[in-house]
């Protein structure tokens, strides 16, 4: 039996998998985000520990004997959060989280230095990791003193579950300090962030071994010796759960945030984009992604304002007959691609007296469905195409908004038959890799329910909307300066 733990934004989901990679049982389990200032996210860690305790229980309660048997973990986690640990490994702070925006100006510094796109293959996002230590030396140094290791969310857990401070080259991709074609920490990278390898985890491909759970668990657990591998980074890992590991495949995701991820072959960077290009959870692989950080989120910011839970506003929006005239931005906390834009914030334009909450809802969906366009215009300029497309995510079960992303995109999107699982399964294949199990043998496709097309009809009326949506970022970003 293998786990799969991914450790999301919101909640910790586990999944249990037997020999053949089929799910046998799941749970999870949620925690808070804290934002005390505006453009600050935060967590606190044990949180995580707390969740991952709680579905470790359920599932011993619910699978007894199929988790007696477990002997792999692979783990998932939501990439670029500084977990700053002191002295006998204690927190020092709680975890400033990939959607926080407090250090744009140490981010812009230090993507300006001497060969940090070049080594690093990306622009360094506010929302990154090394911008983050270099805010904390300027703001809190006493904190940043005492770091002894910092480490990724997922990695955090890993510590609690082996003892081992160990992190992943997909995950660390994402920090500014890796060297993502090397695949391996970069001195140059750490010293224009002011810290050494030292204070860095020890890395590992995310399907090899990185340790094993503690004695201590495992009795608790009444299990055998269990392995831990590598695992990734969320979109890396999800990317393995819906076997997209080869050039020409991808996803797009309607999460939290949303995704349009495409697998490469080589390391091929283009920061100018703002796409994304970091290590692949499997050895030799790398990927890119668009990325825009409001996705469903978005629409759950208009259920808190509209006192209308996601699925019922989703409802509202029956059918895909053309966009509305309401344009909206989701850059409710800025935009990675193409933007690169901390400060930037949403807009909602072309509002009616005679519209509902049918039209602001169909506004929003369209919004992100355009922002998900820009980011398959970013991936076009690097030279990527796409030929095989998942759509994957919560937002997904929606038809109609898949629909809707469908004709924006003008591209087939695939559903799979069964639901996905993400990166819960994709890290309980890691997790199966790690035990011996071959890549190509158990990372493969799921099989498709459904192919929803494009509306041919509408692609037309679909495309000069989004050309009025992107002129709108201009506008918007001159009347808010």
């Amino acid at each position: 039996m293998y786990l799969g733990l991914d450790l999301g934004t919101s909640g910790l989901r586990a999944l249990l998998v037997d020999e053949n990679g089929a799910p046998v049982g799941s749970a999870e389990a949620h925690y808070d985000v804290s934002h005390p200032h505006s453009g600050w996210s935060e967590q606190d860690p044990a949180d995580w520990v707390t969740a991952c305790k709680t579905v470790i229980s359920d599932l011993k309660k619910t699978q007894s004997a199929a988790f007696a048997k477990l002997s792999g973990i692979g783990i998932s986690g939501h990439m670029h959060g500084a977990v700053l640990l002191g002295a006998d490994d204690a927190v020092l702070r709680p975890c400033i989280l990939w959607n926080d925006t407090r250090c744009a100006d140490e981010a812009a510094m230090l993507d300006a230095a001497s060969g940090v796109r070049e080594l690093s293959g990306n622009i360094v996002f506010p929302g990154f990791t090394a911008p983050k230590l270099l805010w904390v030396e300027a703001h809190e140094p006493d904190i940043f003193a005492q770091v002894k290791k910092v480490l990724l969310p997922k990695d955090y857990l890993r510590l609690w579950l082996t003892g081992d401070h160990v992190g992943d080259m997909s995950d660390a991709a994402g920090t500014s300090w890796l060297d993502v074609g090397a695949r391996n920490w970069s001195d140059l990278l750490l010293k224009q962030g002011h810290m050494r390898e030292d204070q860095m985890p020890r890395l590992v491909e995310g399907s090899g071994m990185s340790g094993v759970v503690r004695p201590a668990l495992r009795d608790d657990w009444g299990t055998g010796e269990v392995a831990v591998a590598g695992g990734g980074g969320d979109n890396a890992v999800a990317a393995c759960g819906v076997g997209c590991f080869k050039e020409g495949q991808g996803f797009v995701s309607l999460g939290t945030s949303g995704v349009l991820l495409a697998a490469k072959d080589s390391f091929a960077p283009d920061p100018a984009t703002a796409v994304h290009t970091f290590c692949h959870a499997v050895p030799g692989r790398w990927y890119q992604m668009g990325v825009i950080l409001a996705a469903t989120d978005a629409l759950n910011w208009l259920s808190a304002r509209l006192k209308q839970s996601p699925a019922e506003l989703s409802a509202l929006v029956a059918s895909v007959d053309g966009p509305g005239k309401a344009l909206f931005l989701p850059y409710l906390s800025g935009e990675r691609t193409p933007h690169n834009d901390s400060d930037m914030r949403g807009a909602l334009v072309g509002l009616d007296v005679g519209g509902g909450d049918e039209a602001l809802v169909q506004a929003v969906m369209e919004g992100v469905c355009y922002a998900l366009r820009d980011c398959l215009e970013a991936l076009r300029a690097t030279g990527t195409e796409l030929t095989e497309v998942l759509a994957i995510g919560g937002g997904t079960q929606s038809r109609v908004w898949t629909e809707m992303l469908a004709t924006v995109l003008n591209l087939p999107l695939s559903l799979p038959k069964d639901g996905e699982f993400g990166a819960a399964l994709g890290a309980a294949r890691l997790a199966m890799v790690a035990r011996g199990a071959e890549v190509e043998e158990v990372m493969t496709q799921p099989d498709i329910g459904e192919v929803i097309a494009p509306k041919a009809d509408l692609v037309a009326d679909y495309e000069a909307a989004y050309q009025r949506y992107r002129a709108l970022y201009p506008a918007i970003k001159g009347a808010l300066a």
